[in-house]
């Protein structure tokens, strides 16, 4: 059976508003928790049928996401909303006091974060009879790397957590989504290549990614905000920065610059120019209402896919022992690269004691994972870092994402109430 493409965005749009309901109802977890588990445990209701003869409904299943480019979908539509719609909140006067320690976690911390990984899966997999280049592994720690801020900023607001820490967790959850797709970009080039570029080609290639993102980020939001300081209808205001954003990021991809960190600039210089000085009262209000919502409904979409998503991986016992080790790893990795830094440079870092456990656990791996990995060019190292990748997103979103509310409380009960 074929489905078109609204078939598939009616189907996905159904299961999302069902189980969001099922988990509002009856689970009562944050949405996107809630949702990725209840599509998790349809899933493997559907495969444990299947083994007892009733595939038709696993069949349908595997089908719709079969028809879906999951990383067509993420990086090239859902993504360029989510992080301008997660940027367009955050204070950029808060931001600019702490832009080291965001700075410093985005760029060497991912980076750092990077090589940990890397080189330890590419030591641990031959223990367990499974081999990858290290390119490849190079390329998983890359795109493992990157944290997703959507799932935990909500439960560090309702945990009461000190603005520092959630502005820090925020900033560079969106800044490090760029850094790790141009880590990404340039490692899989090597992998694919077969050959490592010389330094000059290097930095020219992460200076033009990187810094043209930045520049066609700082472009796109001037240019928005004179347009929208030179009109006040809330209708049309609302649809520039929505063309704004998706014509911004399709220019991006064709001038092969990051189009992550160009949203990211992009939704700063709207959200804090824009709204004090270009929007009325009726125009914020409706601005806000609508990213809010588009936020909301791309992450609930996104996170039941990330649920449905296991029909399609090939778990064998070999892959879950790596999975379980691999877990073990990035977790470490993200210690190393994040935690550990704040709990020894306090000055630079200027946040209360026990953020570094904060910052090291409520470093959640999302949807932009998945996507990247799927992005790989097809094969046996693609299939197995598929598995990896997910086991790794679906621990840190349904352990993680549970517990680190508790982490919070427990870490920051000593400090200064949130602003």
């Amino acid at each position: 059976m074929t489905l078109g493409m609204f078939d598939v965005a009616v189907v996905c749009l159904v299961i999302t508003a069902v189980l969001a309901y099922l988990n509002y109802r009856f689970v009562g977890l944050p949405t996107t928790i809630g949702v990725m588990a209840i599509a998790l445990l349809m899933s493997l209701g559907l495969i444990a049928l299947d083994r007892l003869g009733f595939g038709a409904l696993r069949d349908y299943e595997a089908t719709l996401l079969s028809s879906i480019d999951f990383s067509e979908l993420l990086m090239q539509g859902m993504l360029s909303l989510l992080l301008f719609a997660g940027a367009l909140h955050i204070d950029m006067s808060e931001l600019r006091s702490h832009r080291w320690p965001v700075g410093l976690l985005a760029v060497l911390g991912t980076a750092l974060s990077t090589v940990i990984v890397g080189v330890a899966v590419w030591w641990l997999l031959p223990l367990l009879g499974l081999t990858l280049p290290l390119a490849y592994c190079l390329v998983f720690g890359a795109l493992i790397s990157p944290t997703d801020p959507i799932a935990v900023i909500g439960i560090l607001k309702s945990a009461g957590a000190p603005q520092s820490v959630k502005l820090v967790v925020s900033g560079e959850s969106l800044f490090n989504d760029g850094v790790g797709v141009v880590l990404f970009s340039l490692l899989l080039a090597v992998a694919v290549k077969g050959e490592m570029p010389g330094f000059g080609e290097s930095v020219w290639l992460l200076l033009h990614e990187a810094g043209g993102g930045l520049l066609l980020g700082a472009a796109l939001g001037a240019v928005l905000y004179f347009m929208l300081r030179s009109i006040d209808n809330y209708q049309v205001e609302v649809l520039l920065t929505l063309a704004g954003v998706l014509g911004g990021y399709e220019l991006a991809s064709h001038l092969h610059v990051s189009g992550p960190l160009a949203m990211v600039v992009a939704g700063l210089i709207v959200g804090n120019q824009g709204r004090a000085y270009a929007m009325s009262d009726t125009t914020r209000h409706h601005v806000d209402l609508f990213w809010e919502l588009i936020d909301e409904i791309l992450n609930a979409v996104l996170f039941v896919l990330l649920g449905l998503e296991i029909v399609l991986i090939a778990f064998t016992g070999q892959v879950m022992l790596a999975s379980l080790g691999v877990i073990v790893i990035a977790l470490l990795a993200r210690l190393l690269a994040v935690g550990l830094p704040v709990a020894v440079l306090k000055p630079v870092f200027k946040l209360p004691d026990g953020a570094w456990k904060v910052l090291t656990w409520g470093g959640l791996r999302g949807g932009i994972s998945v996507a990247l990995v799927l992005s790989l060019p097809h094969g046996p190292q693609r299939e197995l870092l598929l598995a990896l990748t997910y086991a790794v997103v679906v621990f840190s979103i349904l352990v993680q994402g549970l517990t680190i509310k508790g982490v919070i409380v427990r870490s920051l009960k000593d400090a200064p109430a949130p602003a």
